[in-house]
């Protein structure tokens, strides 16, 4: 993993860059997060990045929970959880021995699906989602299986929250709690299982704290100044505008 630390300036001006962008999605402003992805991917590749920013992620989480863990839905916070466990198993045994370019080939393929179900889901304005067991399934097994092969796992949470019509902050506490518990669950797969987790790594990720602390906090202070009402629309664009993004850049 020596490898991982020597780096270019401009590497490390575009990992900060994704560490603050970290910070941004778990401060609320969800969808931005594919954008990180797409950066830590270019740097280190596409599987080798997932090992870097999971500990960021996991204590981005801590710090989201710490700052909304009074406003989660726990109703979907049920309904989501067992089946995104077994979509990170999966992910588990199907991501540790994948060619790189195979990968990618999924990743692009989870992006252009992504796209689709918002667009359904936004044109669908009668589509009684929450209260249909199939799409909790669904989107719980599909975000738990993306989220253990490249952090995706947010997009297709997005996707949900999307559906339920969550106000802001029910929608920023739920999330927070759910990617708590299963960033956590995913860390010992990255160290025992896929050895993606090792000093070196931590090693950057403790320089990156800084950009995600700032991240975060600027975030906080962009999130107040939404409207409920506009929340919804923001997440929308950002998530489709990561989606493109990602699809097109990788």
């Amino acid at each position: 993993m020596d490898v991982l630390f020597d780096q270019s300036v401009a590497s490390w001006v575009l990992i900060s860059l994704a560490a603050f962008i970290i910070g941004l999605s778990k401060s609320g402003i969800k969808g931005i997060e594919m954008i990180n992805i797409t950066i830590m991917a270019i740097v280190f590749g596409g599987k080798a990045s997932t090992g870097v920013v999971l500990p960021l992620l996991c204590f981005a989480d801590v710090m989201a929970v710490k700052y909304y863990h009074r406003h989660a839905q726990w109703s979907h916070f049920w309904k989501l959880l067992p089946w995104l466990a077994i979509g990170i198993l999966v992910g588990v045994f199907i991501g540790k021995d994948l060619d790189e370019v195979l990968f990618r080939k999924i990743m692009a393929i989870i992006i252009i699906v992504t796209v689709a179900l918002l667009l359904l889901i936004e044109m669908g304005k009668n589509i009684s989602v929450p209260d249909n067991k199939f799409f909790a399934v669904a989107m719980g097994l599909i975000a738990g299986f993306t989220t253990m092969l490249g952090n995706l796992g947010g997009a297709f949470s997005n996707i949900y929250f999307l559906a339920t019509r969550m106000v802001k902050n029910d929608f920023i506490g739920t999330a927070a709690w759910i990617f708590l518990v299963i960033n956590f669950f995913k860390l010992p797969f990255q160290v025992i299982y896929w050895h993606n987790i090792s000093l070196e790594s931590l090693r950057i990720d403790l320089i990156l704290l800084p950009a995600l602390l700032i991240g975060f906090f600027c975030g906080i202070a962009i999130v107040k100044r939404i409207k409920d009402n506009s929340y919804r629309k923001i997440v929308f664009v950002l998530t489709v505008l990561g989606a493109v993004f990602i699809f097109f850049k990788r």
